[in-house]
């Protein structure tokens, strides 16, 4: 039987100011992270029930990084003829006035700041600049296959493989429990596909060793037994088992 999975809609955009100051410190954070533009591969972790399961990679709590179309505005405190508001391309440029393209895009709010002070620096002497987010794409999750309510669902706080199910209806009669999949961006080429045993570490009791969702994520619950499937997939690989255009 076809396995499908939900399509993933373009995010909604949440109007929030959040900025980053002038002093170098980690500021900008949104609350619940990225997109998949800061994922690094996946190191070893605990066994599942299969034996064979690892931590999917990243920081738990990683800093906001800019995605295409996120809005900033750029405050000059010495300088306010160059205050701008700019929207990142979809090449992941933005345009500041009378310095050019600067690459936004996997950027933090701290690290564009300072890709924004550098361009400044031949045009202003010791530009003080503060960068604010005002729109972005809010953190959300897909749950797609033998759940409920297959759908994209907004991802406010830590949320497990489980949780997501739960709130995505639950698991249908026709559900494979023991081969949830979690496919997560390495980057805009590459997804990191892992097989959990949900059955067996429920079972077990083992719910400590089911990672959070990063947002982005697709849980998969599909309906036939999946004989293999490989640790990192290409976009055109990820066909095989789900539309790589819904992801």
């Amino acid at each position: 039987m076809q396995l499908c999975v939900a399509v993933f809609a373009q995010g909604e955009k949440k109007q929030q100011d959040l900025g980053a100051s002038t002093q170098s410190s980690p500021t900008g954070q949104t609350g619940a992270g990225s997109g998949s533009a800061g994922m690094t591969a996946a190191k070893p972790g605990q066994a599942d029930g299969k034996g064979n399961l690892q931590m999917l990679g990243g920081e738990r709590r990683p800093l906001y990084r800019l995605n295409r179309s996120d809005v900033v505005t750029l405050s000059f405190t010495l300088s306010p003829e160059f205050d701008q508001m700019l929207t990142v391309q979809p090449d992941g440029y933005v345009f500041l006035k009378d310095a050019g393209a600067v690459l936004a895009y996997g950027l933090t709010l701290e690290e564009f700041r300072l890709a924004v002070r550098k361009a400044y620096t031949g045009y202003l002497h010791d530009p003080q600049v503060a960068v604010a987010l005002k729109e972005f794409e809010h953190p959300y999750f897909v749950a797609g296959g033998e759940v409920g309510h297959p759908g994209k669902y907004e991802l406010r706080t830590d949320t497990s493989i489980m949780e997501a199910v739960q709130i995505a209806g639950g698991f249908t009669h026709e559900a494979k429990h023991s081969q949830v999949v979690l496919f997560r961006h390495v980057n805009d080429d590459l997804v990191e596909a892992r097989i959990f045993d949900m059955k067996k570490m429920l079972k077990e009791k083992s719910l400590s060793e089911i990672p959070s969702l990063r947002p982005g994520d697709l849980v998969f619950v599909p309906q036939n037994s999946i004989s293999k499937i490989e640790r990192f997939l290409s976009k055109p690989d990820l066909s095989m088992y789900v539309s790589s255009s819904q992801f």
